[in-house]
């Protein structure tokens, strides 16, 4: 190609053509089709009439749902709070009853109810729908906290950007400073949409704060790191690791039984769906599970600590070799004229705003996503 600015821009559009195709791939992926995968679900009652009809549900629905018995509704709502199941159909003649928990997932109640509704119905008797655990009444489908784990993230990623490409003449103790700063302002405005905001979090406000930061800072300290190797790539890699898997996997929307294999398995271990999950049990399930999702969150920061770790190790043997390899220049008598201007000095001044140019393209294309 002969035009060096046509091939500088055709490479610069690299990037977002693959965001265009990861991003198409993965939301409509997770997304466009959800469809239950072994849901689990129980069927309250006593005696082989419940087992029987347990089985026909399950013969029915095949992979769809994971069926189990209970012997009382008690149970059946224990088991929901611990989300171990997404709806108890409590089994009677006159009056059946949907026992759900839509602040763990609101499309996954939706997806029983469209379940158990027509059994109901093939026994002439309507089907009463009890929410043991609804969500606040200022965020009434319960997917407030996907949106919130959508802007600590993009504060979150988009900073790498700054710390990165514009803080690489910064020492990295100076940039993981930095992050744990920046981690901590980008967890303050979590908390404020959180609470006073938008009233997502009715208590344990500090608590989501303290998760925030966690979140944020795992994400913070793995982008600063990555960035001493991948350079401009690393807004893709960002993008990749935490919106196109991330938010895909955190179970915000769907939970992992509405989506495919891949996506569910990720929401096993994926920094944002320990976020969701922790934020959840914090507010409306009582803490249950909310060590595991820490710990997962922890296993990200820890992740995050040691790509700086490995990073700043790096840097620091470039600098010692490039000072190693840096020629002595040989001591000559100072000839005495005018001064002339510095040889190279124009190259090097070129050189400098390429970088820079360099430095602000990566900032814009990082601010933009």
């Amino acid at each position: 190609m002969r035009s060096p600015a046509l091939r500088h821009v055709l490479t610069h559009l690299v990037t977002p053509l693959l965001m265009c195709l990861g991003m198409g791939l993965a939301y409509m992926g997770a997304f466009v089709t959800p469809e239950p995968h072994h849901l689990p679900v129980a069927v309250v009652g006593a005696g082989p009439e419940t087992k029987v009809f347990a089985q026909t549900v399950k013969d029915r629905a095949g992979d769809q749902l994971d069926v189990r018995t209970v012997t009382n509704r008690s149970q059946a709502v224990d088991l929901l709070k611990s989300r171990d199941i997404t709806g108890a159909y409590v089994l009677s003649a006159k009056t059946p009853e949907l026992v759900v928990a839509t602040a763990a997932s609101d499309m996954g109640a939706t997806a029983v109810e469209k379940v158990f509704t027509p059994v109901a119905a093939r026994q002439g008797v309507p089907l009463k729908v009890t929410d043991v655990a609804p969500p606040v009444p200022d965020d009434p489908t319960g997917q407030g906290l996907f949106f919130l784990l959508i802007a600590v993230s993009i504060g979150s990623y988009a900073s790498v950007a700054a710390l990165g490409a514009a803080g690489a003449g910064l020492p990295m103790r100076i940039r993981a400073l930095l992050a744990v700063g920046v981690s901590g302002a980008v967890s303050v405005i979590g908390a404020a949409l959180a609470g006073p905001v938008f009233h997502l979090a009715h208590h344990d406000l500090a608590s989501v704060w303290g998760m925030s930061w966690l979140y944020s800072a795992g994400i913070l300290f793995i982008g600063v790191g990555l960035h001493t190797f991948l350079k401009r790539w690393t807004t893709l890699a960002m993008m990749v690791l935490f919106v196109m898997l991330n938010f895909t996997s955190s179970g915000g929307l769907f939970r992992p039984e509405l989506q495919n294999g891949f996506f569910g398995a990720l929401h096993s271990f994926w920094n944002g769906a320990g976020f969701v999950e922790g934020v959840r049990s914090l507010l409306y399930f009582d803490r249950d599970g909310l060590s595991g999702n820490v710990g997962t969150l922890f296993g990200w920061l820890v992740i995050g600590l040691l790509v700086t770790a490995f990073a700043g190790a790096v840097e620091h043997a470039r600098a010692r070799r490039a000072v190693q390899e840096e020629p002595v220049p040989e001591s000559v008598p100072e000839p005495v004229h005018e001064p002339v201007p510095e040889p190279g000095r124009a190259e090097r001044g070129a050189e400098g705003a390429g970088e820079s140019e360099e430095i602000e393209q990566e900032l814009e294309e990082s601010v933009a996503v």
